[in-house]
């Protein structure tokens, strides 16, 4: 530390030391020589003394050379001053500028690594909702099978039911000839009263054998038709075993509207995720914008985007599909009832074949 003040006989003993060494005795050198302590004013003051004491024959002694070499080191000296002044200012100011960089830095490192893990949750989210999309797809093969299987069970019972009425009609048809043909001998038999009055006795053995066969025929025509009653009454059970089939198909079909509805909930879940994504892809140009030196990370982000925005663009493809599979599904609820209607016209033409067998 330097000290508080200095005295003449040491100013004095410098000066004579640094023209001993035949050096110019400036007031920067007298203080280096005495250790760097002292005031420059107060050397200056001991110095004009000292050449005040020596008179004339000093000042004849120092040059003009010396004169300028001493306002030369005392304008240098007053440039180190101002240039430690701003060098020191320059100093803060860039500490201060270092300091609010590496904080931005900081900064802009969290928010990277905040937009990092908002992309990896994406991602898993995005894997759930996949495997969800897997199974639902899967779900509704199964049961487009089932009723693929249902619908060619139906088929084949209305075929049957198809050849069931034609035999039912060919039967009704033999019946009504019978009939016809009773009506005829009905109606020859009465003629034949008319006519043959008195040989009613010899003909009535001849017609009661003649009623015999036709009874024997009319009864056989029952027993076809009976036949035919418990035919139509075995297709009555397997229609009503058809439709109990059907009410369980529309059943199972419930969860598929509720599937449809969650897929409804997942679209609008990977909407916001697509927001989300769009919003973190404009702060990352942001971030580009401002800082150059983290492009490459920022550039990383973008891509990871992009794959994301890739990955939602197919989610969606699947989500139309499924609506589509879940319309055609719908469509073809719609048109079940239509054929479980045919089964009732059968049961009132059977109906009215009991009537007519009445």
């Amino acid at each position: 530390m330097a000290r508080a003040g200095i005295y003449k006989s040491e100013v004095v003993r410098a000066r004579n030391n640094l023209l001993a060494m035949g050096r110019y005795p400036s007031i920067d050198a007298i203080r280096g020589e005495l250790g760097n302590t002292g005031s420059k004013g107060t050397i200056h003051r001991y110095l004009k003394e000292i050449e005040e004491e020596e008179g004339g024959s000093t000042g004849a002694q120092v040059a003009v050379s010396e004169a300028i070499q001493d306002l030369a080191g005392r304008l240098a000296e007053r440039l180190h001053e101002e240039a430690d002044q701003r060098l020191a200012a320059l100093t803060d100011k860039h500490k201060a500028e270092i300091a609010a960089l590496n904080d931005s830095i900081t900064a802009l490192r969290n928010e990277a690594e905040s937009f990092r893990s908002q992309s990896e949750r994406q991602a898993v989210e995005l894997a759930a909702e996949k495997a969800a999309h897997t199974e639902t797809l899967a779900t509704l093969q199964e049961e487009r099978i089932v009723r693929a299987q249902m619908s060619q069970r139906i088929l084949d019972m209305e075929g049957l039911l198809a050849k069931e009425d034609a035999h039912r009609v060919s039967l009704e048809e033999k019946h009504r000839h019978a009939r016809e043909a009773l009506e005829h001998f009905r109606t020859a038999a009465k003629e034949q009263r008319e006519q043959d009055q008195r040989q009613f006795e010899q003909q009535i053995q001849f017609l009661q054998g003649e009623l015999r066969a036709v009874k024997d025929t009319v009864n056989a025509k029952q027993q076809e038709l009976i036949r035919s009653h418990e035919d139509n009454a075995r297709l009555s059970s397997e229609q009503g075993h058809l439709r109990s089939e059907l009410h369980r198909l529309e059943t199972e079909i419930r969860p598929l509207r509720t599937a449809r509805e969650q897929l409804a909930v997942s679209e609008l879940k990977n909407q916001q995720l697509e927001e989300h994504q769009a919003q973190a892809a404009t702060r990352v140009d942001e971030l580009l914008i401002e800082i150059q030196g983290y492009a490459q990370k920022l550039g990383d982000a973008n891509q990871a985007g992009v794959r994301l925005e890739a990955e939602l663009t197919a989610a969606k493809a699947v989500l139309a599909s499924h609506e589509h599979i879940l319309q055609k599904l719908t469509v073809s609820q719609l048109a079940a009832p239509k054929v479980s209607g045919k089964p009732k016209g059968g049961t009132k033409k059977q109906e009215s074949l009991f009537d007519s067998g009445k």
